[in-house]
């Protein structure tokens, strides 16, 4: 994919001409221009010089890669000039004509030298705003009209016209003269630009915001020193400090220390998060309490701060489907407004009416139309709910991610890591068989092998070197063990190594039953026994599947778990349908099939839900996940939770209506105000009036998406409490278990050196009921 920044795009039109001369390149696969940030994505085997000259002989600049430019200052200064000449050619042409105000002798009786000012006025106007004539032309030119050409044909027929007059003043009088309107067009047509353009800028601050977030200086040991440098001279497994308060300056795992990290630039969650040794840390994420040593994993362009800003810069440089509309009418509107301002001329001048009066009803059409809006409606929509959905930790890959999210039907979500923590203990050991699980679990990275493990080593298991791993992706494991094979799985799998009796099966099922997944493992042939796991479910999991279903959408559960585990599961959360027992592949399989019923969305966070991820029509993967899962996915949440699968879907409902209003607004203002313009209503618009609105139409566009802001998620309340009597890290333990077991707490950060607790609540929680709480465990609340 290569990308290119176009200079000189002003509306949809330009940006439509541009796409189809790019178009038309030998090994262009696919072009997309975003004229919002003025960016042009072409994919095939094109080579860049013949991209290059396509859109320089299409009238319009290029260059390789992607700025974003700041054209504000620049239109301030056009605007502070065009209305300090305005003002005078105004008090000139309105002021002394229509309401008498007084000029010096030399003028007052010299209608020729004030109708020459007024022609010089004009003209310096017209020079400050010379890019929309010289822009005009070129397009006019190259048979590509657009926005410009309007502007720059309008107001040089009032100017023509004006000119005219003055040269035969002596048949006419100074109210003839219409330079005011010439100079009034452009200069009120750059007023909305510099508006649209502040407000644009205000879209593009969710990746201005992003890259701020990096911290400048860096305190890392080198050479047994502890010194400070800049951050991105960091490298690879550097060892850096972090103090209370202070941002981590690379991508990183805590090698010494505890603290409380504010990953809410991320996750958009405002609740700390506990760091021990081992724990990844991330850039720009701040420490609220601790101290750590950390050493580097990644660092500058590989790091998750950095693949973020690359994911919302490329979401909002690429082109949703829906824009395809606004495209279509973009390649025919400029043209459209030229006939139909012709054919307002000729119909005018045909009914009788004079010269002065036909043109201005055609030069009013020429003005008031407005192809901006139709550019703008898409991309400033998606630029800003792209950035929203990146300060909540949701990041789209792309505008068709954003559009689609939102039009699902049915969400089947995986069990392991989404429904439930993946992480599952151990409930039930059943035979003699923890030490040969132990051996043959040892290299699995699964999470019930991690299970497995964790308890070996807490029982103080002997561990026995095992040889010729495999792994049976949704089945089991093998390895052979003191020259034996071993293996360890479910049922099916384990049923083709060795007889599996009645009273196994009764075991197995009770387990099952119980919402328990039993592993069984057999050696040397022989059946050996059965280890249950439980993983505890989420507590957002249940209210999250209720707030997918009052959407209206089907919730569907695939796991590869036996049917009466993942049907306790179903029961506990209530989902509609479950999938059970289900490898890879079938999981796929299952996908393709639901989507026979409607549009789908897969939500998984392992390599086994690669596959189904990739063949949904939107594929949605936690953040907590694997690097496979998140590559195949379109949508990440940054947050290990369902909450944030409800709020990616409803932030896209949020966009796509958002877009809807832009383009209804587009097309409305269009529809209704060209022909109004025409003065065939018994209606007629000045051509300064029809400027002004087709100015501010696409700052009402740009406004309406800035709207977006607004989205919110779920309010966490903060509270602190002075409590006397904690003496110790045992003291702090128990405080912070008793408040987080509370109702409506989601988190607290307890100190017993400041003796104080910070809670995060969901809902609003008395202080009596804490102080009774903690009182009753013996500590003193102040």
């Amino acid at each position: 994919m290569q990308k290119y920044e176009v200079i000189g795009m002003n509306c949809a039109a330009c940006s439509s001409r541009v796409e189809r001369e790019v178009s038309k390149v030998q090994g262009v696969s696919y072009c997309s221009v975003n004229l919002l940030t003025g960016v042009l994505i072409v994919e095939g085997e094109a080579k860049p010089d013949d991209i290059k000259k396509a859109v320089i002989n299409a009238g319009y600049g290029i260059k390789q890669g992607k700025t974003i430019k700041n054209d504000i200052q620049i239109l301030k200064n056009r605007l502070f000039y065009s209305i300090g000449f305005l003002l005078i050619l105004m008090y000139l042409s309105m002021g002394y004509n229509m309401l008498s105000f007084p000029l010096p002798d030399i003028l007052d009786r010299n209608p020729l030298a004030i109708g020459i000012i007024q022609m010089i006025l004009t003209t310096i106007v017209l020079i400050i705003n010379k890019k929309f004539f010289t822009n005009g032309v070129k397009a006019l030119i190259k048979g590509s009209p657009n926005m410009d050409s309007l502007v720059a044909i309008g107001s040089s027929a009032a100017f023509i016209y004006s000119l005219v007059v003055l040269i035969n003043l002596d048949k006419y009088c100074l109210h003839d003269l219409f330079f005011e309107s010439s100079a009034m067009i452009p200069s009120l047509i750059t007023l909305g630009k510099m508006l649209e353009a502040y407000s644009k800028g205000k879209t593009t601050n969710a990746i201005s915001d992003l890259i701020k977030l990096k911290p400048q200086k860096a305190t890392v040991i080198r050479n047994d020193e502890v010194i400070e440098i800049n951050s991105e001279d960091l490298i690879v497994n550097d060892i850096f400090i972090v103090k209370s308060g202070e941002a981590f300056p690379a991508d990183g795992m805590v090698i010494e220390g505890y603290c409380a990290v504010d990953e809410s630039s991320f996750t958009g969650e405002s609740i700390p998060v506990d760091k021990n040794v081992g724990d990844e840390v991330l850039t720009a994420t701040i420490n609220n309490s601790g101290y750590v040593k950390c050493r580097v994993t990644k660092t500058n362009e590989n790091t998750v701060l950095s693949q973020i800003i690359k994911m919302v810069s490329d979401a909002t440089s690429s082109k949703a489907p829906i824009a395809k509309i606004a495209d279509r009418v973009a390649g025919v509107f400029v043209p459209f407004v030229m006939l139909v301002a012709t054919i307002t001329l000729v119909i005018w001048l045909c009914l009788g009416k004079n010269i002065e009066f036909s043109l201005m009803r055609a030069i009013s059409v020429l003005v008031i139309s407005c192809p901006c809006a139709l550019g703008l409606a898409t991309p400033v929509a998606i630029m800003v709910g792209s950035g929203v959905g990146a300060k909540k930790g949701i990041l789209f890959k792309n505008a068709t991610s954003l559009e689609e999210t939102g039009k699902m039907k049915i969400i089947a979500l995986d069990k392991t890591g989404t429904i439930t923590y993946g992480k599952p203990i151990v409930t039930d050991i059943l035979g003699d068989v923890l030490e040969i699980a132990y051996s043959l679990e040892a290299k699995s990275e699964h999470p019930i092998a991690k299970a497995i493990v964790n308890r070996a080593v807490v029982d103080e298991i002997k561990l026995k070197e095992n040889t010729d791993f495999q792994s049976y992706a949704g089945n089991g494991i093998s390895a052979r063990i003191d020259y034996k094979m071993a293996y360890g799985g479910n049922l099916e799998f384990i049923s083709d190594k060795c007889d599996i009796n009645e009273d196994i099966m009764t075991q197995y099922e009770k387990l099952a039953i119980e919402g328990k997944t039993p592993i069984l493992f057999a050696y040397d042939n022989e059946y050996l026994g059965m280890i249950a796991v439980r993983d505890k479910t989420k507590e957002d999991s249940k209210e999250s599947i209720a707030e997918l279903r009052k959407l209206g959408i089907k919730v569907v559960m695939i796991t590869g778990d036996n049917y009466k585990t993942a049907n306790a599961i179903k029961n506990e959360v209530l989902c509609d349908e479950i999938y059970a027992e289900q490898k890879p592949i079938d999981k796929k399989k299952v996908i393709e099939e639901l989507k026979k019923q409607g549009n789908v969305a897969m939500v998984g966070d392992g390599i086994n839900d690669a596959l189904a991820l990739s063949v949904a029509d939107v594929g949605i993967a936690i953040g907590a996940g694997s690097d496979i899962a998140i590559s195949s996915a379109d949508v990440i949440l940054m947050k290990n939770s369902l909450a944030d699968v409800v709020l990616s879907i409803k932030l896209s409902k949020k966009v796509l209506k958002n877009i809807h209003e832009n383009l209804f607004w587009a097309f409305i203002y269009n529809i209704i105000c060209i022909p109004l313009a025409t003065g065939f209503f018994g209606l007629s618009i000045n051509p300064m009036i029809g400027a002004l609105t087709m100015s501010l139409s696409s700052f009402c566009v740009v406004m309406n998406a800035l709207r977006l802001n607004n989205f919110k998620k779920e309010k966490i309340m903060e509270k602190e409490l002075k409590i006397e009597g904690m003496m110790c890290a045992h003291c702090e333990a128990r405080v912070k278990q008793i408040l987080e077991g509370m109702d409506g707490v989601s988190k607290a950060v307890v100190s017993h050196k400041d003796g104080t607790a910070k809670i995060y609540m969901t809902k609003e929680i008395a202080d009596s009921v804490f102080k009774n709480a903690i009182e009753s465990q013996g500590y003193k609340v102040l």
